[in-house]
């Protein structure tokens, strides 16, 4: 089977072939901080500052719980020591509950709280960040995971001083299951943090854009932590239980095995854990990228992605929205030239091919001007005229638009218009006849206040820039330009208000001549020759 049928056709943006890939990118637009549990990027201060403490109590709670009851089953199951003694287990019962509730109300309840007091201006409706406090937003999971080595600090320090009084032979077990564990707690706490943090990241970051490289560890020294915290540690202390297994004669290859079973087990688990935290902690803002860059390849150039990183990946975010703003000013700017010159033309002067110069091409010309603006401007106020020659405008750019012309000038009230370039368009006489007739009915019905005088001729033209180097116009230049003006004044006194120059008529499609007939030859001003005119068949 041939797979490369499951492949988007070039050119092609996978979203416009792939409905599943469509709809994920909608789901996480949905969530601009790359999960429903941090809500949306518009929620209000209050809605923020209740998911913030909720989030951060409940995921600190877990960590810290977890962590006890690994430092309960490796000290008093896994790590080789002497059996516990009286003493040991009645300080064992009465301390760990009674510290566990201790660190689990400091570190969570008044933890949070102490950060969330250092947030209180992204949970106040109006109130801007001052520099400070951006930084000290950003350090907030530093912070948390600092309290929370302390405390672990102090298990160690207080379960340590009960086995060197109650039972010195355990002293080395105890420290060791204490400290592995708060190791990885603190990893683990980090990473939640800094997860349940994120829309308020987003705010400070929102404050003031990345200029340079953000202080601090970067993503490479990050996942370097996080691997000695949630691998390194461990596997040293699977050495150390080993030389305390040898150092135990009594140690049977039964106990010594189970013991490697549920280290390597809760190694296994616990290194699982914060890589796959880590993971989505890098991978999280890479993919809001990438979903914002398939929706700027579609043509949406108002996404942004909300930046709450405070690393090289935040950077990539923020370069990102500036990239984007880049793109929206460049689009602005092109339309806006576009909309002076034509779209052709700006496309390309975008493309680089714009210089002082021209060529020689066969093209058709379109003159119109109005009959009558004089006397309606004395006989209205100045906002009836303008709203009359918008209209007026209005037709004629729609029908030389939709007939692939250019809008060349306009000229007070009149326009011209070229057909044939700068696009090349071997039917040019016949767009531009077939331009003028439906620009004569719509202007007859949506401009009926005033009367119009429609001019077409085909010929060489100078097609080009002129002017100087620092200021150009495109232009067009030649015989037939001038036959188009002529032919407009004479068009006035003609029925439907439309003269064509017979070689307008000539090169036109066998359909398009056929709706004209022959007028009256008249010698143009400027001309010694008599030109051959054609008007409309019904006018």
């Amino acid at each position: 089977m041939n797979q490369r049928a499951y492949l988007p056709p070039r050119g092609v943006a996978l979203t416009h072939y792939c409905p599943l890939v469509t709809s994920r990118r909608r789901r996480r637009t949905r969530t601009p901080f790359g999960s429903r549990l941090l809500g949306p990027a518009d929620q209000s201060p209050r809605a923020l500052r209740v998911r913030v403490q909720l989030l951060l109590t409940a995921l600190l709670i877990t960590a810290n719980l977890v962590g006890a009851g690994a430092v309960f089953v490796s000290s008093a199951i896994v790590i080789p020591a002497p059996d516990a003694n009286r003493g040991t287990l009645l300080s064992l019962a009465i301390g760990v509950p009674t510290y566990v509730a201790f660190a689990v109300v400091v570190g969570a309840v008044f933890g949070t709280t102490t950060a969330l007091r250092a947030l209180r201006w992204a949970t106040t409706s109006g109130v801007e960040p001052t520099p400070r406090e951006r930084v000290d937003a950003l350090r907030v999971p530093l912070r948390l995971t600092v309290m929370q080595g302390w405390l672990w600090l102090g298990a160690v320090a207080l379960f340590v001083g009960l086995a060197l009084v109650l039972q010195p032979e355990r002293a080395t077990s105890t420290g060791l299951s204490i400290a592995v564990a708060g190791s990885m707690v603190c990893a683990v706490s980090y990473l939640f943090s800094q997860f349940a943090l994120r829309p308020v990241a987003a705010r400070a970051l929102a404050a003031a854009p990345f200029t340079s490289r953000p202080p601090g560890a970067g993503v490479g020294v990050r996942m370097v932590i996080f691997w000695v915290l949630g691998t390194g540690v461990p596997m040293a202390s699977l050495t150390v239980t080993a030389l305390l297994a040898l150092t135990l004669r009594d140690t049977s290859a039964t106990r010594l095995a189970v013991t490697m079973l549920v280290i390597g087990a809760v190694v296994l688990c616990f290194g699982l854990l914060i890589t796959v935290l880590n993971a989505r902690s890098v991978v999280e803002p890479v993919r809001s990228v990438r979903d914002a860059l398939l929706d700027v390849e579609r043509g949406d150039l108002s996404r942004t992605v909300a930046v709450y990183d405070g690393t090289e990946l935040g950077q990539l975010q923020s370069g990102f929205n500036q990239m984007v703003h880049g793109l929206r000013e460049r689009e602005h700017l092109r339309d806006l030239f576009g909309r002076h010159v034509g779209q052709e033309v700006a496309q390309a002067a975008a493309a680089g091919e714009v210089e002082l110069g021209g060529e020689e091409r066969s093209a058709s010309v379109l003159f119109v001007d109005l009959v009558g603006s004089t006397t309606y401007a004395t006989e209205h106020s100045p906002t009836e005229v303008v709203a009359m020659l918008n209209r007026f405008f209005g037709v004629v750019v729609d029908e030389v638009d939709r007939h692939h012309g250019l809008v060349n000038k306009f000229i007070g009230d009149a326009v011209l218009a070229v057909f044939g370039v700068p696009i090349e368009q071997p039917d040019h006489a016949s767009a531009a006849l077939a331009a003028a007739r439906e620009m004569a009915r719509r202007l007859a019905e949506e401009v009926p206040e005033v009367g119009v005088g429609i001019g077409v001729a085909t010929g060489e033209v100078v097609a080009g820039n002129v002017g100087h180097q620092s200021r150009f116009e495109y232009t067009v230049i030649g015989d037939a330009v001038n036959s188009a003006a002529r032919l407009t004044d004479l068009a006035k006194d003609v029925p439907g208000g439309i003269l064509a120059a017979a070689a307008a008529v000539e090169a036109s499609t066998d359909g398009e001549r056929a709706r004209w007939q022959p007028d009256a030859d008249v010698v143009l001003r400027g001309r010694a020759q008599a030109t051959s005119t054609y008007r409309l068949a019904d006018g």
